[in-house]
């Protein structure tokens, strides 16, 4: 489901980058070569499905002017779904196409990198995979129905009377609320506080039973994990050095009466 949705997402920002003239990938390519002066990293061919989409979302957005971009994209998909394979062979012969003309491109292009360039390059795509990675994690786990953490004395009161606060910007906002709560007496925070920890509670039931349902599903890895046996560990740990102690103790007790007989 959540690759569905990835897909639909994809999907709707190239039918939005193509209404303004530009494919999808421009400013994400632009932003990888900033600062390499050995020109633009070569862009990668869309496949089969995303060229018939960007041909075709001109017509269907004509014959749907009231469409919304993801409503769209759902009618692009269902035609595509639809189409005999030997259409689709005609897209995915264009892909193999760009495929082989991007990968004779971008060996020259890298052969013209300075090894600093390249590990420049290279750093910056771990750092946007990793930040993909972690976008994708945190959607899938809204897609599940993850509860929301709960919220703080101070956030709730922020929540609150954010709409009323001065402030001609949300950081002075924030700040002007910040130096608020700071002067409010713990009679005045206790509203808040309270309500705190009832979200607390909220949470803590929330995510019990959907760490349930989890496992239901088979996804134990979104399970939080429980360190109870390293506090059992520790336990006995504590319970066989008190064991050494007091043989030790003993052994002394005994060595001392041995030397007192004698």
């Amino acid at each position: 489901m959540a690759a569905a949705l990835a897909l639909l997402g994809r999907a709707a920002a190239l039918v939005s980058g193509a209404q303004r003239g530009c494919g999808v990938g421009g400013s994400a390519e632009k932003g990888l070569s900033r600062g390499i002066s050995s020109g633009e990293r070569p862009k990668r061919p869309l496949t089969a499905y995303f060229r018939f989409l960007k041909e075709n979302h001109s017509a269907f957005r004509q014959k749907n002017p009231e469409a919304s971009n993801m409503e769209l994209v759902k009618k692009i998909a269902d035609a595509w779904k639809e189409l005999p394979a030997s259409q689709k062979q005609v897209y995915e012969e264009g892909r193999k196409t760009d495929w082989q003309r991007y990968k004779e491109q971008l060996a020259a292009y890298k052969a013209q990198l300075t090894p600093a360039q390249a590990a420049a390059l290279k750093e910056e795509r771990r750092k946007r995979l990793a930040k993909r990675r972690s976008f994708r994690a945190k959607r899938e786990l809204t897609v599940l129905g993850k509860p929301k953490r709960p919220r703080s004395g101070f956030n709730i009161f922020v929540s609150e009377n954010f709409q009323e606060s001065e402030g001609i910007s949300p950081v002075a906002k924030l700040k002007q609320l910040f130096d608020a709560w700071q002067k409010l007496s713990s009679s005045q925070k206790q509203p808040y506080m309270q309500l705190a920890e009832d979200d607390k509670v909220r949470y803590v039931n929330e995510m019990k039973s959907w760490e349930a349902k989890m496992v239901e599903l088979g996804r134990e890895d979104l399970i939080r994990s429980r360190p109870q046996m390293p506090k059992m560990k520790t336990a006995e740990t504590a319970k066989k050095a008190e064991t050494a102690k007091a043989s030790s103790r003993e052994n002394k007790a005994k060595l001392k009466l041995k030397k007192s007989e004698e």
